[in-house]
């Protein structure tokens, strides 16, 4: 390596390093035989788009693994205290009986993922000032668990919501412009986020495997953060890959597998890792 190279070489180096640290989690979709993941930072700007509009106002938000042994409680009571069947109950029962109905040990996860079981989200939001409380919170966790369910295939059981402060009516939130967007990084609250927006890093395989997922249904491009697109190891390959916003990223994730194991034949188990989710632009 020359003097010249060094710098170039170690620049590239730690922008790597940045985007891989930038995707956050690496989050189970769907139960153990499905062997799909997704990046915390693609889950998470899905969740904030879905909760977009009126009333309350989503800031900081984290999701992990869920606290063995709790329920999401009712809205402003801890995890764990709620009655009744919840929001969990409902939308997670679904994936529960998917991962239950006979499908063989999944391959290995990517390095560093959680392995499949119920998620946590935890979130901050500032809610409308004219609305009770619990009322806010009510909705705001039903929008996250629905989002998460029918847009993503999480499997989320427990939801932490923490009040940060209050809008009064006709007050715009907190660090949003003239057209009432917020600042990339931030949330419309004004806070920063975890994440900000993903930024798609496509990539290309021209094997057999990288084109069979990429004429997949729901697949956005290939992409390239963790690795290449398609790593091929000795017991196992693993496809990154970009979905689009209106396709269920489970559900394209169950198709790249499907259609890359036929590609193979006799070749080793697939996983997936959705490294985003690319939203289709509003009509101008």
């Amino acid at each position: 390596m020359t003097t010249a190279d060094g710098p170039r070489r170690a620049d590239g180096w730690a922008a790597s390093v940045r985007e891989r640290l930038g995707l956050g989690r690496l989050l189970p979709l769907g139960g153990p035989g499905d062997g799909a993941w997704i990046a915390e930072r693609a889950a998470a700007s899905v969740l904030r788009d879905s909760t977009a509009g009126p009333g309350a106002v989503l800031g900081r938000l984290r999701i992990g693994a869920a606290t063995a042994g709790t329920a999401p409680g009712a809205p402003g009571e801890g995890p764990g205290r709620g009655t009744g069947a919840g929001p969990a109950e409902r939308y997670g029962e679904g994936l529960r009986k998917e991962r239950h109905e006979g499908r063989a040990p999944g391959p290995p996860a990517p390095p560093s993922a959680l392995p499949p079981g119920p998620l946590r989200i935890e979130a901050e939001f500032t809610a409308v000032a004219d609305r009770p409380l619990p009322t806010s919170a009510a909705l705001l966790r039903e929008a996250l668990m629905e989002a998460a369910s029918r847009r993503l295939g999480l499997d989320v059981a427990e939801v932490d919501l923490r009040v940060t402060g209050l809008l009064h009516a006709g007050t715009p939130p907190v660090g949003t412009s003239a057209d009432g967007t917020a600042p990339a990084g931030t949330s419309a609250a004004g806070e920063r986020t975890a994440f900000p927006r993903p930024e798609v890093r496509a990539g290309r395989d021209d094997g057999a495997a990288g084109l069979a997922a990429a004429a997949v249904p729901g697949v956005v491009s290939l992409t390239r953060v963790l690795g290449a697109p398609v790593t091929t190891s000795a017991d196992h390959v693993r496809v990154e890959v970009a979905t689009a916003g209106g396709h269920r990223a489970l559900d394209v994730a169950r198709a790249v597998r499907t259609a890359v194991t036929g590609a193979l034949e006799d070749g080793p188990p697939v996983s997936v890792l959705v490294t985003a989710v690319v939203q289709a632009p509003e009509p101008g």
